[in-house]
């Protein structure tokens, strides 16, 4: 241990040489590498955590600079979790930094979180959240959980010590939740929430001051106004291994996605139609002669613009909002629905290296 480089945290009373080698002996997974990550990672590479693994199957954009301040400009393109590793070791060599280039999943969710004490909930996808969760309940690892709505953030940390989870604060998956891409985001938001998160790891490494179990911590950004509320545990919302595993890997297993190089020849197509969930502007722009553009949040209300008999494949930027909108659709009865791995940013690519003539 060098203690030059965490001398002014030892001689903290709280922390001392004893807490120090409880940073380097500590063990924590980090789901997601954006914006709540960009401020997480560094602050526990740079306080001393022994070994972090970083979970993500994405690339950097453009659109996730202002706020996913890790990443230089000409990191575009590149793997999220290798360069938020290379960013780590660069803050502190001495860091252990697994690079997970997955994205995490029922079938991989348990395997992962055995390995490490602590998991921390990066990401901005309602689904995965609840996945975390439940994963996190079956092999008992507390859960430090983050999340932003426009101006305000909200922070807490489930399962730990048998304490309540993520289920028993929000018990309806079925609930509709904006992330970044459809709500919008200002860069200092995650900041704060991301380094609450980093907060609560810390305190629970040390086994110092008060851990925000069985409380969320809810923060306004406009007011500078914060609240805490309690909430309990409910037993019957507790998730064990059988259930996560009929749950989940039959989700999974169900056929809902495809690759999109298996469906270059359904171009322009008659009987098919490319849906692309995301909001006008973005950008690479895929055009398809069938192809037509309903944003996620008014495929609902305009769902009627749809064929139920036609063959749909939805893709949005990366392949998250176009698996929401396959189970949207799924929901109103349309059989022949799959949502394009990758998204748009896959297609673009294959456009690139010119695969097929679009």
């Amino acid at each position: 241990m060098s203690a030059l480089r965490y001398n002014r945290q030892i001689i903290l009373p709280e922390v001392g040489e004893i807490g120090q080698q409880k940073m380097l002996k500590a063990k924590v997974l980090v789901i997601g590498a954006g914006g709540l990550a960009s401020a997480i990672l560094p602050y526990l590479a740079a306080a001393g955590v022994g070994e972090i693994g970083i979970v993500d199957d994405d690339v950097i954009e453009l659109s996730n600079l202002h706020r996913q301040v890790i990443y230089k400009n000409d990191a575009v393109g590149k793997s999220k979790v290798l360069e938020a590793k290379r960013m780590a070791n660069e803050l502190n060599p001495t860091a252990k930094i697994n690079a997970i280039t997955e994205r995490l999943s029922g079938n991989n969710a348990l395997d992962l979180f055995i390995d490490y004490d602590i998991v921390v909930d990066a990401t901005d996808n309602l689904s995965t959240k609840y996945l975390i969760n439940d994963a996190c309940c079956v092999v008992n690892k507390p859960l430090v959980y983050g999340s932003i709505y426009r101006f305000e953030g909200q922070v807490s940390v489930f399962n730990y010590k048998n304490g309540p989870t993520y289920r028993c604060l929000y018990p309806d998956e079925n609930s509709q939740s904006l992330n970044c891409n459809d709500a919008g985001v200002i860069g200092i938001s995650v900041g704060i929430i991301g380094m609450l998160q980093a907060n609560e790891v810390i305190k629970m490494i040390l086994g110092i001051g008060d851990v925000l179990r069985g409380k969320i911590l809810v923060y306004n950004l406009l007011d500078n106004e914060q609240q805490k509320y309690d909430f309990e545990k409910k037993e019957s919302l507790v998730i064990n291994k059988s259930a996560f595993e009929a749950k989940y890997k039959v989700i999974e297993n169900q056929g809902e996605e495809i690759a999109a190089e298996t469906i270059l020849d359904k171009i322009d197509a008659n009987e098919v139609i490319f849906l692309d969930v995301r909001n006008l502007g973005e950008l690479p722009e895929i055009n398809f002669k069938n192809k037509i553009q309903i944003p996620l949040l008014s495929l609902e209300d305009e769902i009627g613009k749809l064929n139920k008999s036609q063959t749909i494949y939805v893709f949005c930027q990366s392949g998250i909002r176009s698996k929401m909108a396959t189970e949207l659709l799924k929901k109103h009865q349309f059989k022949n629905v799959k949502s394009i791995i990758g998204g748009a940013l896959i297609l673009n690519q294959l456009l690139a290296e010119g695969s097929k003539a679009f």
